[in-house]
Protein backbone atom coordinates (compact mmCIF):
# COMPACT_ATOMS: atom_id res chain seq x y z
CA UNK A 1 0.00 0.00 0.00
CA UNK A 2 0.83 3.65 -0.03
CA UNK A 3 2.15 5.48 2.97
CA UNK A 4 4.76 8.30 4.39
CA UNK A 5 7.23 6.42 6.30
CA UNK A 6 8.85 8.12 9.12
CA UNK A 7 12.52 6.96 9.85
CA UNK A 8 13.68 10.20 11.75
CA UNK A 9 14.43 14.01 11.32
CA UNK A 10 14.40 15.22 7.85
CA UNK A 11 13.63 11.60 6.98
CA UNK A 12 9.95 11.01 5.71
CA UNK A 13 9.65 8.77 2.64
CA UNK A 14 6.81 7.89 0.25
CA UNK A 15 6.48 4.59 -0.66
CA UNK A 16 3.72 2.55 -2.71
CA UNK A 17 5.56 -1.28 -1.32
CA UNK A 18 4.23 -0.99 2.49
CA UNK A 19 2.53 -4.26 3.35
CA UNK A 20 -1.17 -3.67 4.49
CA UNK A 21 -1.57 -4.10 8.21
CA UNK A 22 -3.32 -7.31 9.50
CA UNK A 23 -5.73 -7.61 11.74
CA UNK A 24 -3.89 -9.59 14.76
CA UNK A 25 -6.06 -9.26 17.75
CA UNK A 26 -9.67 -10.32 17.83
CA UNK A 27 -10.86 -7.15 18.41
CA UNK A 28 -8.94 -4.83 16.22
CA UNK A 29 -10.62 -3.09 12.97
CA UNK A 30 -9.03 -2.32 9.86
CA UNK A 31 -10.07 0.82 8.13
CA UNK A 32 -9.49 2.42 5.00
CA UNK A 33 -8.27 5.96 5.33
CA UNK A 34 -10.07 8.82 3.46
CA UNK A 35 -8.75 11.65 5.30
CA UNK A 36 -5.63 12.47 7.46
CA UNK A 37 -4.27 15.81 8.97
CA UNK A 38 -0.88 16.63 9.18
CA UNK A 39 -0.83 17.74 13.02
CA UNK A 40 1.93 20.52 14.60
CA UNK A 41 3.43 17.23 16.50
CA UNK A 42 4.02 16.01 13.06
CA UNK A 43 5.60 18.84 11.84
CA UNK A 44 8.15 18.63 15.16
CA UNK A 45 9.14 14.94 14.51
CA UNK A 46 9.91 16.08 11.06
CA UNK A 47 11.74 19.02 11.49
CA UNK A 48 13.19 18.07 14.80
CA UNK A 49 12.73 15.09 16.35
CA UNK A 50 12.49 12.52 16.98
CA UNK A 51 10.20 13.44 20.09
CA UNK A 52 7.58 10.97 20.94
CA UNK A 53 9.73 8.39 18.23
CA UNK A 54 12.17 7.99 20.39
CA UNK A 55 10.86 5.93 22.38
CA UNK A 56 11.06 3.31 19.50
CA UNK A 57 14.51 3.43 19.91
CA UNK A 58 14.35 1.17 23.13
CA UNK A 59 16.00 -2.51 22.04
CA UNK A 60 12.94 -3.88 22.50
CA UNK A 61 10.88 -1.35 21.00
CA UNK A 62 8.03 0.99 21.92
CA UNK A 63 7.48 -0.12 25.43
CA UNK A 64 3.42 -0.48 24.77
CA UNK A 65 3.74 -1.80 21.63
CA UNK A 66 7.31 -3.26 20.70
CA UNK A 67 7.47 -1.71 17.60
CA UNK A 68 10.00 0.27 15.83
CA UNK A 69 11.22 3.14 12.71
CA UNK A 70 10.08 2.71 10.45
CA UNK A 71 6.19 3.47 10.89
CA UNK A 72 3.87 5.49 8.81
CA UNK A 73 3.12 8.88 10.44
CA UNK A 74 -0.65 10.09 11.11
CA UNK A 75 -3.20 10.60 13.91
CA UNK A 76 -5.97 13.22 12.67
CA UNK A 77 -7.90 10.44 10.62
CA UNK A 78 -11.16 9.78 9.09
CA UNK A 79 -12.15 6.69 7.06
CA UNK A 80 -14.53 3.52 6.78
CA UNK A 81 -14.70 -0.26 8.28
CA UNK A 82 -13.43 -2.77 5.57
CA UNK A 83 -13.03 -5.79 8.46
CA UNK A 84 -13.51 -6.73 11.99
CA UNK A 85 -11.90 -9.23 14.44
CA UNK A 86 -13.76 -11.97 15.26
CA UNK A 87 -14.57 -10.72 18.72
CA UNK A 88 -15.15 -6.68 17.67
CA UNK A 89 -18.96 -7.49 18.14
CA UNK A 90 -18.51 -8.50 21.95
CA UNK A 91 -17.35 -4.90 22.86
CA UNK A 92 -18.84 -2.88 19.74
CA UNK A 93 -22.13 -5.00 18.47
CA UNK A 94 -22.78 -0.81 16.77
CA UNK A 95 -20.01 -1.14 14.31
CA UNK A 96 -20.37 -2.83 10.90
CA UNK A 97 -18.48 -3.27 7.59
CA UNK A 98 -18.76 0.34 5.65
CA UNK A 99 -19.27 2.55 8.25
CA UNK A 100 -17.58 5.96 8.38
CA UNK A 101 -15.84 6.24 11.51
CA UNK A 102 -12.92 8.37 13.48
CA UNK A 103 -10.52 6.85 15.94
CA UNK A 104 -9.32 8.33 18.94
CA UNK A 105 -5.45 7.57 18.66
CA UNK A 106 -3.89 7.31 22.03
CA UNK A 107 -2.56 4.15 23.71
CA UNK A 108 -2.82 2.95 27.43
CA UNK A 109 -2.68 0.26 29.78
CA UNK A 110 -5.83 -1.45 27.56
CA UNK A 111 -4.04 -1.57 24.69
CA UNK A 112 -0.62 -3.55 25.95
CA UNK A 113 -2.28 -6.94 25.95
CA UNK A 114 -3.50 -6.56 22.12
CA UNK A 115 0.60 -5.90 21.31
CA UNK A 116 1.23 -8.58 23.61
CA UNK A 117 -0.82 -11.14 22.13
CA UNK A 118 0.81 -10.16 18.21
CA UNK A 119 4.28 -10.19 18.89
CA UNK A 120 4.77 -11.91 21.83
CA UNK A 121 5.83 -8.33 23.12
CA UNK A 122 6.54 -8.94 26.77
CA UNK A 123 5.48 -5.88 29.30
CA UNK A 124 5.40 -5.73 33.04
CA UNK A 125 2.70 -7.42 34.85
CA UNK A 126 -0.55 -6.16 33.21
CA UNK A 127 -2.06 -3.81 35.68
CA UNK A 128 -3.79 -0.84 34.98
CA UNK A 129 -2.38 2.56 36.25
CA UNK A 130 -3.94 5.18 38.20
CA UNK A 131 -5.29 6.98 36.11
CA UNK A 132 -6.71 4.83 33.91
CA UNK A 133 -8.50 2.77 37.04
CA UNK A 134 -10.11 6.33 36.26
CA UNK A 135 -11.11 6.51 33.28
CA UNK A 136 -8.14 9.07 32.47
CA UNK A 137 -7.06 7.47 29.72
CA UNK A 138 -5.55 10.67 28.47
CA UNK A 139 -3.27 10.44 31.16
CA UNK A 140 -2.44 7.30 31.40
CA UNK A 141 1.71 6.72 32.34
CA UNK A 142 2.31 4.56 29.07
CA UNK A 143 0.57 6.74 27.02
CA UNK A 144 0.75 7.10 23.49
CA UNK A 145 0.14 7.66 20.14
CA UNK A 146 0.14 5.79 16.78
CA UNK A 147 1.38 7.67 14.13
CA UNK A 148 3.70 8.87 16.46
CA UNK A 149 5.50 5.29 17.64
CA UNK A 150 3.06 3.31 19.23
CA UNK A 151 2.05 1.98 15.58
CA UNK A 152 1.70 3.14 12.17
CA UNK A 153 -0.41 5.82 11.11
CA UNK A 154 -2.69 7.17 9.38
CA UNK A 155 -0.99 9.12 6.55
CA UNK A 156 -1.46 5.71 4.35
CA UNK A 157 -4.10 3.87 2.54
CA UNK A 158 -4.83 1.10 5.87
CA UNK A 159 -4.93 1.28 9.87
CA UNK A 160 -5.46 -1.49 11.84
CA UNK A 161 -6.67 -0.11 15.64
CA UNK A 162 -8.43 -1.22 18.85
CA UNK A 163 -12.03 -1.12 18.11
CA UNK A 164 -12.34 0.25 21.48
CA UNK A 165 -10.84 3.47 19.88
CA UNK A 166 -13.37 4.13 17.46
CA UNK A 167 -16.56 6.49 17.66
CA UNK A 168 -19.16 6.59 14.51
CA UNK A 169 -19.77 9.47 12.50
CA UNK A 170 -23.00 10.19 10.68
CA UNK A 171 -23.62 10.17 7.03
CA UNK A 172 -24.35 13.79 6.98
CA UNK A 173 -21.19 14.51 8.36
CA UNK A 174 -18.51 15.06 5.34
CA UNK A 175 -15.32 12.57 5.27
CA UNK A 176 -12.84 15.84 4.95
CA UNK A 177 -14.83 17.16 8.63
CA UNK A 178 -14.58 13.84 10.25
CA UNK A 179 -10.94 14.24 9.95
CA UNK A 180 -10.93 17.45 12.08
CA UNK A 181 -12.66 15.73 14.76
CA UNK A 182 -9.17 14.88 16.82
CA UNK A 183 -7.76 18.22 16.34
CA UNK A 184 -11.00 19.76 17.73
CA UNK A 185 -11.43 17.59 20.82
CA UNK A 186 -8.03 19.10 22.20
CA UNK A 187 -9.82 21.90 22.68
CA UNK A 188 -13.28 20.47 23.51
CA UNK A 189 -12.07 18.49 26.06
CA UNK A 190 -10.05 21.64 27.59
CA UNK A 191 -13.56 23.19 27.54
CA UNK A 192 -15.16 20.27 28.97
CA UNK A 193 -13.26 19.11 31.79
CA UNK A 194 -13.40 22.53 33.26
CA UNK A 195 -17.22 23.23 34.21
CA UNK A 196 -17.70 25.68 31.55
CA UNK A 197 -21.20 27.11 32.08
CA UNK A 198 -23.38 28.86 29.32
CA UNK A 199 -23.14 32.21 29.48
CA UNK A 200 -19.58 32.47 30.47
CA UNK A 201 -16.79 34.39 29.23
CA UNK A 202 -13.49 33.43 27.69
CA UNK A 203 -10.44 34.39 26.20
CA UNK A 204 -8.45 32.46 24.13
CA UNK A 205 -5.00 33.47 23.81
CA UNK A 206 -3.24 32.08 20.31
CA UNK A 207 -5.21 31.00 17.12
CA UNK A 208 -3.41 28.37 15.32
CA UNK A 209 -5.39 25.21 15.23
CA UNK A 210 -6.05 24.50 18.92
CA UNK A 211 -7.00 28.55 19.74
CA UNK A 212 -9.44 28.15 16.55
CA UNK A 213 -10.99 24.77 17.90
CA UNK A 214 -11.04 26.42 21.60
CA UNK A 215 -12.97 29.35 19.89
CA UNK A 216 -15.51 27.01 18.00
CA UNK A 217 -15.88 24.71 21.39
CA UNK A 218 -16.20 27.78 23.85
CA UNK A 219 -19.63 28.69 21.65
CA UNK A 220 -20.71 25.34 21.39
CA UNK A 221 -20.81 25.32 25.36
CA UNK A 222 -22.97 28.54 24.92
CA UNK A 223 -20.06 31.05 25.52
CA UNK A 224 -21.45 34.58 25.70
CA UNK A 225 -18.36 36.00 24.65
CA UNK A 226 -14.99 35.04 23.18
CA UNK A 227 -12.18 37.18 22.41
CA UNK A 228 -9.21 36.01 21.27
CA UNK A 229 -5.80 37.51 21.06
CA UNK A 230 -3.55 37.33 18.61
CA UNK A 231 -0.40 39.22 16.72
CA UNK A 232 -0.63 37.86 13.26
CA UNK A 233 -3.21 39.11 11.10
CA UNK A 234 -4.30 36.29 8.89
CA UNK A 235 -4.99 34.13 12.41
CA UNK A 236 -6.97 37.29 13.74
CA UNK A 237 -9.48 37.15 10.34
CA UNK A 238 -10.02 33.54 11.18
CA UNK A 239 -10.63 33.43 14.58
CA UNK A 240 -13.30 36.38 13.67
CA UNK A 241 -14.89 34.06 10.84
CA UNK A 242 -15.65 31.45 13.45
CA UNK A 243 -17.27 33.92 15.79
CA UNK A 244 -14.70 35.72 18.14
CA UNK A 245 -13.62 38.79 18.60
CA UNK A 246 -9.59 39.89 17.49
CA UNK A 247 -7.22 41.75 19.87
CA UNK A 248 -3.77 42.75 18.46
CA UNK A 249 -1.50 42.58 21.44
CA UNK A 250 0.88 44.18 19.45
CA UNK A 251 -0.32 47.35 18.84
CA UNK A 252 0.48 48.48 22.38
CA UNK A 253 2.51 49.89 24.93
CA UNK A 254 3.28 46.79 27.01
CA UNK A 255 1.82 43.86 28.14
CA UNK A 256 0.44 46.20 31.37
CA UNK A 257 -1.62 48.04 28.61
CA UNK A 258 -2.60 44.89 26.73
CA UNK A 259 -4.29 43.63 29.56
CA UNK A 260 -5.95 46.68 30.85
CA UNK A 261 -7.59 47.03 27.48
CA UNK A 262 -8.54 43.36 26.97
CA UNK A 263 -10.77 43.53 30.48
CA UNK A 264 -12.11 45.98 28.92
CA UNK A 265 -13.88 44.04 26.65
CA UNK A 266 -15.50 42.28 29.34
CA UNK A 267 -19.04 43.18 30.96
CA UNK A 268 -18.22 45.18 33.79
CA UNK A 269 -15.01 44.98 32.58
CA UNK A 270 -14.00 42.68 35.28
CA UNK A 271 -11.93 40.15 33.62
CA UNK A 272 -13.10 36.51 32.04
CA UNK A 273 -14.19 33.52 33.12
CA UNK A 274 -11.87 31.21 31.18
CA UNK A 275 -8.74 31.88 29.57
CA UNK A 276 -7.53 29.03 27.37
CA UNK A 277 -3.44 29.63 26.78
CA UNK A 278 -2.82 27.92 23.45
CA UNK A 279 0.91 29.55 22.69
CA UNK A 280 3.10 28.54 25.79
CA UNK A 281 5.45 31.31 26.63
CA UNK A 282 5.90 33.61 29.58
CA UNK A 283 3.61 36.60 28.39
CA UNK A 284 0.69 34.85 27.45
CA UNK A 285 0.44 32.69 30.43
CA UNK A 286 1.10 35.88 32.85
CA UNK A 287 -1.82 37.94 30.16
CA UNK A 288 -3.78 35.01 30.85
CA UNK A 289 -4.03 35.54 34.85
CA UNK A 290 -4.43 38.64 34.96
CA UNK A 291 -7.26 39.17 32.61
CA UNK A 292 -9.33 36.30 34.74
CA UNK A 293 -11.90 38.22 37.04
CA UNK A 294 -12.10 36.87 40.38
CA UNK A 295 -12.81 33.17 40.97
CA UNK A 296 -11.71 32.93 37.40
CA UNK A 297 -9.50 29.80 35.19
CA UNK A 298 -6.82 29.84 33.40
CA UNK A 299 -6.53 26.53 31.35
CA UNK A 300 -3.26 25.99 29.70
CA UNK A 301 -3.11 23.89 26.40
CA UNK A 302 0.31 24.60 24.89
CA UNK A 303 3.09 22.13 25.31
CA UNK A 304 5.88 23.78 26.85
CA UNK A 305 9.44 23.64 26.79
CA UNK A 306 11.55 21.90 30.11
CA UNK A 307 12.18 25.81 31.06
CA UNK A 308 10.52 27.32 33.95
CA UNK A 309 9.07 31.06 34.21
CA UNK A 310 9.05 33.44 36.34
CA UNK A 311 4.95 32.50 38.49
CA UNK A 312 3.82 35.04 41.36
CA UNK A 313 1.18 32.55 43.30
CA UNK A 314 -0.50 35.87 44.54
CA UNK A 315 -1.22 36.97 41.38
CA UNK A 316 -3.22 33.49 41.40
CA UNK A 317 -3.97 33.92 45.36
CA UNK A 318 -5.45 37.28 45.83
CA UNK A 319 -7.84 36.43 43.24
CA UNK A 320 -8.48 32.74 44.64
CA UNK A 321 -7.94 32.08 40.63
CA UNK A 322 -7.40 28.60 39.09
CA UNK A 323 -4.85 27.35 36.92
CA UNK A 324 -5.09 23.90 35.15
CA UNK A 325 -3.91 21.77 32.47
CA UNK A 326 -5.79 19.98 30.11
CA UNK A 327 -3.93 16.67 27.84
CA UNK A 328 -5.37 15.59 24.76
CA UNK A 329 -8.89 13.72 25.10
CA UNK A 330 -10.93 11.00 25.47
CA UNK A 331 -13.21 9.16 23.51
CA UNK A 332 -16.42 11.32 25.26
CA UNK A 333 -14.37 14.30 23.14
CA UNK A 334 -14.57 12.38 19.87
CA UNK A 335 -18.48 12.17 20.78
CA UNK A 336 -19.22 15.29 21.74
CA UNK A 337 -17.86 16.63 18.56
CA UNK A 338 -19.64 14.23 16.57
CA UNK A 339 -23.34 15.51 18.74
CA UNK A 340 -22.25 19.32 18.45
CA UNK A 341 -21.62 18.64 14.18
CA UNK A 342 -25.16 16.91 14.80
CA UNK A 343 -27.03 19.66 15.99
CA UNK A 344 -25.31 22.65 14.39
CA UNK A 345 -23.20 23.81 17.32
CA UNK A 346 -20.61 23.43 15.46
CA UNK A 347 -21.49 24.18 11.76
CA UNK A 348 -19.64 22.31 8.71
CA UNK A 349 -19.82 25.87 6.94
CA UNK A 350 -17.05 26.87 9.87
CA UNK A 351 -15.13 23.22 9.65
CA UNK A 352 -14.63 23.66 6.10
CA UNK A 353 -12.79 26.75 6.83
CA UNK A 354 -10.34 25.38 8.66
CA UNK A 355 -9.32 23.14 6.13
CA UNK A 356 -6.86 25.56 3.90
CA UNK A 357 -5.38 22.67 1.66
CA UNK A 358 -5.67 18.90 0.07
CA UNK A 359 -3.10 16.93 -1.09
CA UNK A 360 -2.64 13.20 -2.53
CA UNK A 361 -0.31 11.46 -0.67
CA UNK A 362 2.26 11.10 -3.50
CA UNK A 363 3.12 14.90 -3.13
CA UNK A 364 2.44 14.65 0.79
CA UNK A 365 5.61 15.81 1.57
CA UNK A 366 6.63 18.81 -0.53
CA UNK A 367 2.65 19.61 -0.53
CA UNK A 368 1.83 19.24 2.73
CA UNK A 369 4.37 19.04 5.58
CA UNK A 370 6.93 21.47 3.50
CA UNK A 371 4.27 23.67 2.70
CA UNK A 372 3.21 24.16 6.22
CA UNK A 373 7.08 24.58 7.66
CA UNK A 374 7.25 27.58 4.69
CA UNK A 375 3.55 29.01 4.68
CA UNK A 376 2.50 28.54 8.68
CA UNK A 377 0.52 31.35 8.82
CA UNK A 378 -1.36 30.49 5.76
CA UNK A 379 -2.58 27.49 6.50
CA UNK A 380 -4.62 25.85 9.43
CA UNK A 381 -5.14 22.46 8.21
CA UNK A 382 -3.72 20.36 5.29
CA UNK A 383 -5.74 17.11 4.89
CA UNK A 384 -3.68 14.54 2.72
CA UNK A 385 -5.42 11.72 1.18
CA UNK A 386 -3.97 8.05 -0.38
CA UNK A 387 -7.39 8.20 -2.86
CA UNK A 388 -7.75 10.67 -5.80
CA UNK A 389 -9.52 13.95 -5.16
CA UNK A 390 -11.58 14.78 -7.87
CA UNK A 391 -12.91 18.23 -9.32
CA UNK A 392 -15.18 18.83 -6.14
CA UNK A 393 -12.15 17.90 -3.78
CA UNK A 394 -13.50 15.15 -2.49
CA UNK A 395 -11.71 11.76 -1.93
CA UNK A 396 -12.66 8.65 -4.40
CA UNK A 397 -11.38 5.82 -5.39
Amino acid sequence: MKGLLYYGKDDLRFSNKIPIPQIKHPEEVLIKVHWCGICGTDLLEYSKGPVFFSKCGHQHGHPISGKKLPQTMGHELSGEIVQMGPSVHNIRSDLKKGDLVVVEPTNYCKDISRFELENNHQHSPCMECEACKLGLTNLCEHNGLFGLGVHDGGLAEYIVVGAHHIVKVPDFVPNDCAALVQPLAVSWHAVRVNNFKPGSTAIVIGAGAIGLGCILSANAFDSSLVVCSEPAKIRREQAESLGAVAFNPMGLKNNLEAIKELKKLTPDQAGFDFAFDCSGNSITFDTALKVLKPRGTLVNLAIWPDKPINFFPMDMTSGEKRVTGSMCYTIEDFEGIIDAMSTGKISKDHLKTLITKKVEIENGINGGFHELIENKDKHIKILITPMKINEDGEAVD
